[in-house]
């Protein structure tokens, strides 16, 4: 029984889409598989890891063939990947085995029954819907998905808020340590929505997406966001905690005020983390009337020491930060000035950028 025949690329696009949130160890066998649907001309391939699942689509010759079967995601996707790019392939079911035919190659694969395939449940209650194009949504988690804690035990912060409400939509991220804070215009007014969005979705959205205009819908409830684009379907169950209130967080009267030139100031921090402590990768910024001087050492007693010409006019201030911090944000947010804003040596200073109108990033700092 032929499932599929069409060129290697149809299926290995959707199939390459679907395949990221598969994990390589599972205790359900069934979860290392991939779904394949076969409807008319719709091909669909469906993967979870019970917490997100993905869903792709090819559109192929019309067929009558009304099929469905699960087979290992990773090894057909590999063996794609190693066919010629102008390969035919069929996919073709025997008994319990998948049969994959080009040319001359012939690989048979085990199969599962589609029946004991786990799906997510539609979401229920009120949803909020809106739409975005795809690249501004890609930019907005771009601004603040490096934020997220990684497997903290406040599992709140392993996400990424998000915040419908009026005509505008917020993503914060934050570790503890530092917040970032994006937010774009909608087109149509919601009621306010609030929700954390598990941190593997928001990694995994970001990859999928892409630098078009071609829009993404959304749908967001009590229990789960939906996002649908360019063939692809993913949902997402939803991190259920209180987000921190991110509003007391941000600084709103900081005195002391400082602009700079991005790339001068993240050159001038990547020769002095070469220095830094391994562990602790702390820096000490020591302002003066118009100076900048960065400062670092490590336990070998070895220093580092950068010094910046800059307009500053505020208070003399020494004030300690983790390097890696400052990076990810001159990495990942662009613009050709930044300006900082401190409060004293055990405050909060604030980084925000011109070519970034609704960005805001906080970073604590820290004693060195």
């Amino acid at each position: 029984m032929v499932l599929v025949k069409t060129k290697r690329d149809q299926l290995l696009g959707p199939l390459s889409a679907v395949c990221g949130i598969i994990e390589r160890r599972h205790t359900l066998p069934i979860l290392s598989n991939v779904l394949i649907e076969r409807q008319g001309s719709s091909v669909t391939f469906l993967a979870t890891d019970i917490e997100i699942q993905i869903t792709a689509r090819a559109e192929l010759d019309p067929s009558s063939e009304t099929r469905s079967v699960t087979v290992g995601a990773r090894k057909l996707v590999e063996i794609l990947r190693a066919l010629p790019e102008d390969a035919e392939v069929t996919l073709q079911l025997q008994d319990r085995r998948m049969l994959v035919k080009a040319g001359k190659s012939r690989f048979t694969l085990q199969t599962l029954p589609a029946d004991d395939f786990p799906r997510l449940a539609e979401p229920s209650g009120a949803v909020a819907r809106f739409s975005l194009p795809q690249k501004a949504l890609r930019r907005l988690l771009g601004l603040v998905q490096y934020s997220m804690a990684q497997q903290d035990i406040r599992y709140y912060l392993n996400g990424m808020l998000v915040v419908v409400e009026d005509r505008q939509l917020r993503l914060v991220a934050t570790d503890g340590h530092r917040l970032a804070h994006a937010a774009a215009a909608l087109e149509q007014p919601l009621e306010r929505q609030e929700v954390i969005v598990p941190r593997k979705t928001v990694l995994e959205l970001s990859k999928l997406l892409g630098d078009v205009d071609d829009p993404v819908s959304i749908a967001i409830s009590a229990s789960q966001a939906a996002f649908s684009f360019g063939g692809v379907n993913l949902v997402s169950k939803l991190i259920d905690g209180k987000f921190p209130d991110y509003t007391r967080v941000i600084p709103t009267a900081q005195q002391n005020k400082l602009t700079l030139q991005r790339e001068v100031l993240r050159q001038a921090l990547l020769r002095a983390a070469i220095l830094s402590n391994e562990k602790f990768r702390g820096v000490r910024w020591v302002l003066t009337k118009d100076s900048l001087k960065i400062v670092s050492s490590n336990a070998e007693q070895e220093e580092a020491e950068e010094t910046l010409d800059v307009s500053y006019g505020g208070d003399a201030l020494d004030i300690g930060f983790n390097v890696n911090y400052l990076l990810d944000v001159l990495n990942n947010v662009g613009g050709a000035e930044l300006e900082c804003g401190f409060g004293d040596a055990s405050s909060s200073a604030l980084l925000s950028f011109p070519a970034e109108a609704e960005f805001k990033y906080v970073v604590m700092p820290m004693r060195i």
